[in-house]
């Protein structure tokens, strides 16, 4: 085999595992632009790597990724970005190969936009140590060769990890589909039509709504109390010209599923210009998240295109 052909197989190993690894990078950052990024830069130095001494690619693609996501996480624009109380993760939609696995609650749980908002209150290693075994059930050993660190020590993030995701996480579990689907019309059609008492009547007692402002506040809107969702609801949901103005035309409102929750999409034309995502525990609206700012909705809106829209609940908003 000449250095061509073994450069178009090495390059076709990568590729085999861009997907996996792409995956791995979203848990770590939160962020599909980022993760793209990093297995990117990943991708450059397997090219420059000697590739003959890399006994297990797999593994050595998986250390290089995770070490990569590790020093963004750890940068100082970061932790400026990321600070509690100002960041959302970046919304995929389902089906999406970036969510990666899912075969079980426990990696489709740590690719849910509650989780990963969680992770943020994890140190950089923390947050690795959970992704690593609970999205891709890596053993204690294998994580310690990945982080550089004692299999000891990998326990213990781990614990600590659980823990803090554990305290924060409300329990909501995985909600019957058709039951998801039938409140969120509830509620959609509560909050256009001014309903507020009806809207009360969905949501949990300790409900919380967090938007991130169209991007154009610093810090995240953070509503509590079930009357107070319920007006910010019906405010944000009641249409008026104004506010198609600022989507830039008359959207039509979607179901769909993004990180495994259901959730309506605000489309105008063939651009998501914004998401509103739903946790339900006990047939209740327990969390509202949403995300408007365009930035964060361009790989969605990609997704969205190709895959082609259903039926919307609402044509003309």
């Amino acid at each position: 085999m000449d250095s061509t052909d073994t450069d178009r197989f090495d390059t076709s190993r990568f590729e085999a595992s861009r997907n996996r690894l792409a995956s791995l990078a979203y848990r770590l950052l939160g962020s599909a632009t980022d993760a793209e990024d990093a297995v990117q830069d990943a991708f450059l130095r397997w090219q420059a790597a000697d590739r003959q001494r890399i006994k297990v690619p797999e593994a050595w693609l998986t250390k290089v990724v995770t070490n990569l996501c590790l020093d963004r996480l750890r940068s100082a624009r970061a932790r400026r970005e990321r600070a509690v109380g100002a960041w959302l993760p970046e919304p995929l939609l389902d089906g999406d190969p970036m969510l990666g696995p899912a075969d079980t609650f426990e990696q489709r749980e740590s690719v849910s936009l509650a989780v990963l908002t969680l992770m943020e209150r994890l140190s950089p290693v923390e947050r690795a140590v959970y992704v690593l075994r609970e999205a891709f059930s890596y053993g204690h050993a294998e994580i310690a060769g990945i982080l550089g660190i004692t299999e000891s020590a990998s326990q213990q993030h781990l614990h600590r990890a659980r823990h803090r995701v554990t305290a924060a996480r409300r329990h909501v579990g995985e909600a019957d589909p058709a039951s998801a689907r039938r409140i969120v019309e509830e509620f959609l059609a509560a909050a256009t039509s001014g309903r507020t008492e009806r809207l009360v009547a969905l949501l949990t007692d300790d409900v919380t709504a967090i938007s991130d402002g169209a991007g154009r506040s610093e810090k995240l809107l953070r509503f509590d109390t079930p009357q107070r969702v319920a007006v910010v609801a019906r405010a944000g949901f009641t249409p008026a010209p104004a506010k198609r103005r600022l989507a830039g035309g008359t959207p039509a409102i979607h179901y769909a599923l993004v990180n495994g929750a259901p959730a309506v999409l605000v489309v105008v034309g063939d651009e998501v210009v914004g998401t509103v995502t739903f946790d339900i525990a006990d047939d209740k609206i327990a969390t509202v998240r949403g995300i408007a700012n365009r930035a964060r909705l361009v790989r969605l809106t990609e997704a969205w295109r190709r895959r082609g829209p259903d039926a919307p609940l609402i044509a003309r908003w």
